[in-house]
């Protein structure tokens, strides 16, 4: 109940206000620019008051461009002592960083100029190793240590252990 006779008035509050706009608006024009009487002026009468228009809007324009630069003037002015406090209070805003892949190409495009190009392989500088070799290899030394497993196993590899200790100490 009262949330809503707040927004209605809230709403009325509006209304008027757009109306006193509109009322300081046309007030304001009727002071400035009076209403043209244009029918009872002859050929050369309208042409002096084209001119006398033109005058006045050249006037009018270069209020604007004047106002324009010393509006840009003082924003460049507040940014500088913006700065100014900010490097006096030692703290500056750093900006969120995000993360950005970059391959090692791209970086060094980047830092060596667009002209010079290098491709970083790094597999190129790498020892190639035969996958043969290392194949031949591992059942050998696989089928090697499973015999001697099952040669020493059990009581017969026991024995065989014992008697190779006591055969060089004899």
């Amino acid at each position: 109940m009262l949330k809503s006779l707040m927004v209605a008035k809230a709403k009325e509050e509006l209304e008027q206000e757009i109306l006193d706009k509109e009322e300081e608006k046309h007030k304001y024009l009727s002071e400035r620019a009076p209403p043209l009487n244009t029918n009872s002026l002859s050929l050369a009468q309208l042409q002096d008051l084209c001119r006398e228009l033109h005058a006045k809007i050249d006037v009018v324009d270069e209020e604007r461009y004047d106002i324009e630069a010393k509006v840009m003037l003082n924003t460049r002015e507040i940014k500088d002592l913006n700065i100014k406090v900010l490097d006096l209070r030692g703290k500056f805003k750093r900006p969120n960083l995000r993360r950005v892949r970059v391959s090692a190409d791209a970086i060094l495009r980047s830092l060596l100029g667009s002209k010079h190009k290098v491709s970083m392989d790094l597999r190129a500088n790498l020892k190639s190793v035969k996958k043969e070799d290392t194949e031949k290899k591992r059942p050998v030394e696989d089928s090697d240590w499973r015999k001697n497993v099952e040669a020493m196993s059990g009581m017969e590899g026991r024995k065989k252990m014992f008697d190779a200790a006591k055969g060089p100490a004899q």
